[in-house]
């Protein structure tokens, strides 16, 4: 199931957000619980934020009105980069599996407002043609 490697894809992109490099340790016990398919799909979402880190900050500042990427709250902005991330480059993926993921792992990991940001905002990105 990918929604694990999601979680996991999201704690590696939410941890740089704060630190520049993790230890290989870190991303051991991350991973620790996924198979090696898993491993692999989370590795993919985190490499495609990565690589295409300021493209997804130009597209957060375009579609969260109101708010720049750099306000943005960091559990927040991991998702959304991870779901347009996934939304743009993953083509096996529905856009509405990538979005319904997202709003899940908000409930679950940030504020009491943040699924109906993350939700307006990635609908907003669907809408406007992932451009």
């Amino acid at each position: 199931m990918r929604n694990k490697a999601r979680e996991c894809a999201f704690k590696i992109i939410f941890a740089s957000l704060f630190a520049a490099e993790e230890t290989p340790s870190f991303r051991r016990g991350v991973y620790k619980e996924l198979d090696e398919e898993e491993i692999a799909y989370a590795e993919k979402l985190v490499g495609l934020v990565r690589s295409h880190e300021a493209e997804l900050a130009g597209f957060l500042d375009k579609y969260s009105i109101g708010f720049s990427e750099k306000r943005i709250f960091p559990a927040d902005k991991s998702l959304l980069m991870m779901a347009m991330a996934e939304m743009k480059y993953v083509d096996d993926v529905p856009d509405i599996v990538a979005i319904d993921e997202a709003v899940g792992l908000a409930k679950k990991y940030s504020t009491e407002r943040s699924a109906g940001f993350v939700n307006g905002v990635l609908a907003a990105f669907l809408n406007g043609g992932k451009e």
